[in-house]
């Protein structure tokens, strides 16, 4: 092998070094990955089972059911009168309650329109909401800079 070729070979190694760690990255960004959805989204365009999302609104007024053990079931709505029931197993945040806003992690399960979540994120003070639920509600003039939704 002359000079030259070695050179070659040396860059073509490391380029090829770059690439495959740049495909590894990119994939495991693609695995964490959890679009924000609203109950009218979900609606207009159903989510296919499987597939992580986040769903925000707020809590449904008189849909909170606790079940056996630690299982709660909810409605999520964004005042438009779409609403999707979430199951959650797991302590809820302290300030969880009806007609306030909440972020849900999960999916949906195959043959089911009930959304199974893994994380459930509430307000944590009088003047916060989720700012993708907040921007929602602002765009849909229900929800306005420091007043509670009700």
């Amino acid at each position: 092998m002359t000079r030259k070729q070695k050179r070659l070979a040396i860059i073509g190694g490391g380029m090829s070094f770059i690439i495959a760690a740049v495909l590894l990255v990119m994939f495991a960004f693609s695995q964490s990955v959890a679009y924000f959805y609203m109950p009218a989204d979900i609606v207009k365009n159903p989510v296919p089972p499987g597939t992580r999302i986040r769903l925000g609104g707020l809590v449904g007024e008189g849909s909170i059911v606790r079940g056996a053990g630690s299982t709660v079931q909810f409605a999520v709505t964004d005042a438009t009168g779409d609403l999707v029931r979430v199951r959650y197993t797991g302590i809820l945040p302290d300030l969880f309650r009806e007609g306030q806003g909440v972020v849900t992690e999960g999916r949906f399960e195959t043959g089911s329109d009930v959304f199974t979540a893994d994380t459930v994120l509430a307000k944590h003070d009088e003047k916060y909401m989720p700012k993708e639920v907040a921007d929602r509600l602002k765009a849909q003039g229900l929800w306005k800079e420091g007043e509670t939704v009700q």
